[in-house]
């Protein structure tokens, strides 16, 4: 993985001293909160419910053991002893005492990390598949170009005052997306044409109050075009973007506004007068380097016959393992989705075992995901069981990635003052529903997220099943949407009607389930019955009084 140069430590040795003095000025009143807060942001500090939040940055998700347990130590020693997995694959503290945030940056500064743009109006992290240079069928490898992306975005002076948050991703595999890359500011898809391997570029996709899926905009741009291209599109975004109005302010509503078509013709002009260079025929050569693989044994796949006649053991191997490119390996995803437990929370004993485990098993590295669970992507098939042994003892190996249960869930209520309702309940009350195994696997792969508010960090507009908190007049209810879907075959969900209260939100689910259990065809997926029949059958099971 990439390791700091003497340039990087430099800089962010040197944030960490601006910040510290900074917050120093602010606590003695020098600075007021208005000027503040802009620089607040840039450090990844949010002003939460009950305390601030502080995001670190995880780039493109990938992190080593060292680390890990720097996050646990953090953790420990100035939060509550647990962190949380964000959709961005960051790293969120929730309780850390304001007046301690610039020592907690001097301590992420040791073992290379920050929290430099996890906030504010600028280029956020880079994200892409948890998977990416270890499962077959990429096109390439695409963390080169994340850390191509996160060297040119980082204290770029040109767009650190953006008109709103960008967020770019990056995908790698014509056949699955699990970066959700089309409902990104900037969709980059690697793509190969005569030979020649570049990048098709999407605008114009994201969540929130105004959800859209990208548009297309250049079907193959050489690699040597990429940043001078994307700098086209930031500043045609910088340029036109709104600034009166912050709901109105992303790259989306400008492309809405323009049409795809004249939004491409605008950045094809900005690129055309570029004076940037192509990217120099060594840069990308040299950083693939940097992700070469690690030091695998000859192995062919060993014999799991006696192991997978445990039957616990044979559901984790089936639903939490993936096929990795190299014979005799295996990529694990370690589940953070457990009853009584925030989806996505981990606690600092668990962050140090992790590190142990991706020391012992997968050359010490880990990567965290866009579902906010863990991947160790370099595991021995003959280790496997070994492996599975201990996470099942520390009750992180439910066998259940890519199911109901494997949810996607903002904080919510429970921390975030912008939230109309509590998510956490609700996903916790869903898991205590669909707690047996066995009946989990009869629906199939099915995505189900949650969201606290319109903001959707939750990402309920892409979930085959999503759930939105909404306000009542001082209540808390949850509006239902069906049929979204986050793959590169990208839809929008669809509200089903009017809102429940949070205690009939599992009892809908059910009629939901037991509607698309009724009505697919064989082996049908969730997704591919609801397309075949619409939401209109669904809308009369959940209200048969207006059927």
């Amino acid at each position: 993985m990439y390791a700091y140069t003497p340039v990087d430590q430099t800089l962010v040795d040197e944030r960490v001293a601006q910040f510290q003095d900074q917050l120093r000025r602010y606590m003695e009143g020098t600075l007021s909160e208005e000027e503040f807060r802009p620089l607040r942001l840039q450090n990844g500090l949010y002003v939460q419910r009950y305390a601030p939040m502080l995001r670190i940055a995880v780039p493109y998700g990938q992190i080593n053991s060292t680390q890990i347990r720097k996050i646990a130590e953090i953790s420990r020693n100035y939060d509550r002893g647990y962190a949380h997995i964000s959709t961005r694959q960051n790293i969120q503290l929730n309780w850390p005492e304001l007046t301690q945030c610039g020592e907690i940056l001097a301590e992420l500064a040791k073992v290379q990390m920050h929290a430099i743009q996890t906030s504010g109006n600028c280029i956020r992290n880079t994200t892409t598949d948890e998977y990416a240079g270890r499962v077959p069928g990429e096109v390439a490898d695409p963390r080169p170009t994340c850390e191509l992306i996160r060297q040119w975005s980082t204290f770029h002076p040109e767009f650190a005052f953006l008109p709103r948050k960008f967020k770019i991703a990056v995908s790698a595999l014509p056949e699955v997306d699990r970066a959700a890359t089309a409902f990104h500011d900037i969709g980059v898809f690697l793509v190969e044409q005569d030979g020649e391997i570049g990048y098709k570029i999407m605008v114009g996709g994201g969540l929130g109050r105004t959800p859209m899926i990208g548009s297309v905009i250049r079907e193959f741009l050489p690699k040597t075009d990429l940043i001078s291209y994307l700098e086209a599109v930031l500043r045609v975004y910088n340029l036109h973007g709104r600034r009166d109005n912050k709901y109105k302010a992303r790259i989306k509503i400008l492309v809405k506004a323009l049409t795809p078509e004249v939004f491409a013709q605008k950045v094809e002009a900005e690129f055309a007068k570029s004076i940037l260079p192509a990217i120099d025929a060594g840069v990308m050569p040299r950083l693939e380097t940097v992700f070469a693989d690690p030091d695998y044994q000859d192995l062919s796949d060993a014999d799991l016959s006696e192991a997978l006649s445990d039957p616990a053991f044979k559901r984790w191997y089936a639903h939490n393992t993936q096929a990795h490119k190299q014979p005799g390996y295996r990529i694990v995803t370690v589940s953070l989705k457990r009853k009584g437990i925030a989806p996505g929370d981990v606690d600092e004993r668990e962050l140090d075992l992790l590190a142990d485990l991706a020391d012992q098993f997968s050359f010490g590295e880990l990567r965290t995901t866009h579902t906010q669970n863990i991947v160790l992507a370099d595991v021995e098939q003959s280790k496997l069981y070994e492996l599975w042994q201990v996470l099942d003892a520390e009750n992180l190996a439910r066998a259940h990635i890519g199911f109901i249960t494997d949810m996607i869930t903002c904080p919510g209520g429970d921390f975030c003052s912008l939230a109309n309702a509590k998510s956490i309940p609700v996903a916790e009350a869903i898991m205590r529903r669909f707690d047996d195994l066995d009946a989990v696997y009869e629906l199939g792969e099915l995505s189900f997220n949650i969201s606290g508010c319109m903001n959707a960090c939750g990402h309920h507009h892409v979930g085959n099943i999503g759930v939105l908190g909404v306000d009542k007049k001082g209540d808390e209810f949850f509006q239902i949407t069906l049929g979204g879907h986050a793959d590169h075959d990208a839809e929008l969900g669809k509200v089903v009607g009017p809102s429940f209260d949070a205690d009939d939100v599992p009892d809908v689910v059910d009629e939901i389930l037991n509607t698309y259990l009724d009505l697919r065809s064989g082996d049908e997926r969730f997704i591919d019955t609801y397309r075949r029949v619409g939401i209109d059958p669904f809308k009369a099971r959940i209200y048969p009084e207006k059927a």
